[in-house]
């Protein structure tokens, strides 16, 4: 199984399944000439991977890419660029017991309708967050020709539960904060947050339980006037991108719900010129109008939801005999998805934004 995405120039496939023997991408139109630093992809990718401190699954994947097509001598040579992820860690057996109950926040009964039963379920087949890691792999690809083209992306956990950092500065965000964040074990802004935040995962662990989180996304370094209206602005290429990653059930840009309830005086950015550039005094619009960069850093927010899998009794269904069940889930899963989102949703940003320079 596979899914597409046309981002623009850029076109996206992701394919294969979580218990499946490797996933894979399939990144068409980029740029030739590009040179690529392979242990750059590799320490990106690493972000993603779980941790080993009781805050994430216990799942082992290497995640090292085989780049197999579009790379010539370190340099990608303009055809599609394929890399395939072999997957090694796989625990099928705990899965059989519950093949046909639906398990409460999956896709397990509404991919059974779509693929008329034949979608493989294992780890929930190819709507797995394991799909994220060839996503990762292209945000890591783009990341770096972004960086030659003087953009920085970098993303923080905004909150876990009741647990919240400190927000990016939306008009003077710098590319070296956009870094530093990136290089701590949880990426926060605020390094004292890091055990209250780690202290909501553990609880939610030990009660068998999940929870969710905000990821705040930030590029600086994009030049104005990129970016189309109506239905192919920068807000909708971003968008189609994040909610690529299966936990994410929500995303806002600059001020995002927060402007519903603002005059228009409190929430249009007003416009001034240091005689050099045109730049606003807030950033309400999160750096977009009209679909079009103004210069001014692109921010958004995206919620993700707590992990579905938990270990508690819950009441579902046999979609099979159609009777009602309970179903508790076994396996390894996260207590939060959130830290191993963060470069999933740095990636979304460095595709939508990459493409506008192919």
């Amino acid at each position: 199984m596979s899914s597409t995405i046309n981002a623009g120039p850029i076109s996206l496939s992701v394919f294969g399944e979580s218990h499946g023997p490797a996933i894979g991408t399939v990144i068409d139109n980029l740029p030739a000439g590009e040179e690529l630093d392979h242990d750059k992809i590799y320490e990106f990718m690493s972000r993603r991977a779980p941790k080993k401190d009781g805050t994430s699954t216990m799942r082992s994947e290497k995640d090292f890419p085989e780049i197999i097509s579009g790379l010539y001598n370190g340099k990608t040579t303009g055809e599609a660029l394929c890399a395939i992820i072999r997957n090694h860690d796989q625990h099928s057996a705990d899965y059989k017991s519950i093949s046909s109950l639906a398990r409460p926040g999956h896709a397990d009964y509404t991919g059974f309708l779509r693929y008329n039963g034949s979608c493989d379920q294992r780890g929930g087949g190819h709507f797995s967050g394991r799909l994220t890691a060839p996503l990762v792999f292209a945000g890591a690809v783009c990341g770096q020709l972004l960086e030659k083209r003087g953009v920085t992306v970098g993303a923080h956990i905004y909150s876990i539960a009741d647990a919240a950092d400190i927000p990016f500065d939306p008009v003077n965000i710098t590319a070296e904060e956009l870094n530093e964040v990136k290089n701590r074990y949880l990426p926060v802004a605020d390094p004292k947050i890091d055990s209250k935040m780690r202290k909501a995962i553990d609880e939610a662990r030990t009660e068998l339980n999940s929870v969710g989180g905000i990821i705040e996304c930030a590029a600086v370094g994009f030049p104005a006037g990129k970016g189309s209206p109506v239905f192919d602005g920068i807000e909708n290429r971003i968008s189609q991108l994040v909610f690529a990653i299966p936990a994410v059930k929500g995303i806002e840009f600059g001020s995002g719900f927060k402007s519903a309830c603002l005059y228009g005086s409190e929430n249009n950015d007003e416009f001034y010129t240091d005689g050099k550039e045109i730049r606003t005094r807030t950033n309400n619009a999160g750096g977009i109008l009209g679909g079009i960069s103004n210069g001014m850093p692109i921010i958004f927010r995206a919620a993700v939801k707590p992990t579905p899998s938990i270990a508690r009794p819950q009441n579902t269904v046999d979609y099979i005999k159609n009777e009602n069940s309970v179903i508790e889930i076994k396996g390894r899963h996260d207590p939060c998805i959130v830290p191993r989102a963060v470069p999933c949703v740095e990636a979304a940003m460095n595709i939508a934004l990459m493409s506008y320079f192919c």
